[in-house]
């Protein structure tokens, strides 16, 4: 989650980001990245020590509670670079870390009342939008198994709640029943497609919570937003370095990361196809994130976590399209779109991934008890 840019000058930009130097004068502050939440930088520095730091700008509307957010971040991360000190890794893997303004504190608000905050930045890597290869599926596994591994020792009531309802298949379900409720859809054969698909699965929207409320998964810390290119690679190795968005951290199921992960890495077609009959979940990637991911995250999974790992990767897909189709019938009122259809045709992609990933069961269950 990062940039969309709006107006702010470069001599406010560079008051701003002053704050957040300790040694060293600013030579550039630039716009960065490609996301639609908040406002982000890329503050370059003549310095001794490092050249560039990220400055933000918070989305208030999103992240309401913007301090918590702050506090998670230094909470966590920290506790990840403790975790690294003690038994350090034979590989590179770096993690944001929360910058301090001159006067101590984790963020500065401007004049106009903005949220501000400056993190680390992760020198000679890169991002992808799209899977490149088997190797590097296994290594946005790895990534994802290597965060989970750093903060599954650190209890879950560390930290806030920063979305609450975020992921909570159940709640979108019943939002999109509230939204069918007060609207009559104009029927088509894609909007009675999905209408009888979401009707043929409410049941199936209560198998995580409900295995959670039964003790049978625990109450972990979850990234939250754990597709492909919050995944940092390194420039010259070509090995994952870092996991990055980091706002959306917070008491969940690892599963959801684990489904939103293969989810997203899987579907090669892409999100935003409306060639409906390409679209497959892919297997092999599918074995090779896992692969990755397993590698560093046996430790601290339980019998239960492989028996629901099936269903997390089939309902994350679901949950998705749920949330475009109610989003559809609302009005298109929540996800940004290009043409009034645009919901419709990405609750439709979810929905065929979802059927893609079930026609398959039997050979991801397999995939999965292969692994353990």
């Amino acid at each position: 989650m990062t940039t969309v840019i709006r107006t702010q000058s470069v001599e406010n930009l560079v008051a701003i980001a002053e704050q957040f130097i300790l040694q060293g004068q600013i030579v550039d502050v630039g716009a960065f990245g490609s996301g639609n939440i908040n406002d982000t930088f890329l503050v370059s520095i003549d310095s001794s020590g490092e050249k560039h730091f990220i400055l933000q700008r918070i989305n208030t509307q999103v992240f309401r509670q913007p301090q918590l957010i702050m506090q998670n971040m230094r909470t966590f991360t920290e506790h990840i670079y403790q975790r690294l000190q003690h038994k350090p890794l034979n590989r590179r893997w770096e993690m944001p870390r929360v910058l301090s303004t001159q006067a101590g504190q984790d963020y500065c608000i401007d004049a106009a009342g903005n949220f501000w905050r400056a993190i680390s930045f992760i020198e000679d890597s890169r991002s992808f939008d799209t899977m490149q290869n088997l190797e590097q599926a296994q290594e946005i596994g790895y990534a994802l198994g290597m965060f989970h591994n750093l903060i599954s020792d650190l209890p879950p009531e560390k930290l806030a709640d920063t979305l609450e309802g975020f992921h909570i298949t159940p709640l979108y379900l019943h939002n999109y029943q509230e939204v069918l409720a007060k609207t009559t859809p104009k029927l088509s054969p894609e909007v009675n497609y999905c209408l009888q698909f979401v009707s043929d699965r409410t049941i199936f929207a209560h198998t995580l919570e409900n295995a959670k409320a039964e003790g049978k998964l625990p109450l972990r810390l979850m990234h939250g937003d754990p597709k492909i290119n919050n995944v940092m690679f390194d420039t010259t190795t070509h090995k994952a370095v870092s996991v990055i968005d980091l706002d959306t951290v917070k008491p969940g199921l690892v599963h959801y990361d684990i489904g939103d992960c293969l989810r997203s890495g899987c579907n090669p077609a892409g999100e935003e196809t409306e060639d409906w009959d390409s679209i497959y979940f892919d297997t092999d990637l599918c074995q090779g994130i896992l692969r990755g991911y397993l590698s560093v995250a046996k430790a601290f999974l339980t019998e239960n976590d492989y028996a629901y790992m099936y269903d997390a990767i089939r309902l994350i897909a679901f949950e998705l399209g749920l949330r475009f189709f109610a989003d559809y019938l609302a009005g298109n009122v929540y996800f940004k779109i290009k043409h009034p259809e645009h919901n419709l045709a990405r609750a439709i992609v979810q929905f065929k991934l979802t059927e893609s990933i079930e026609s398959q069961e039997a050979q991801i269950r397999q995939i999965i008890q292969d692994m353990k």
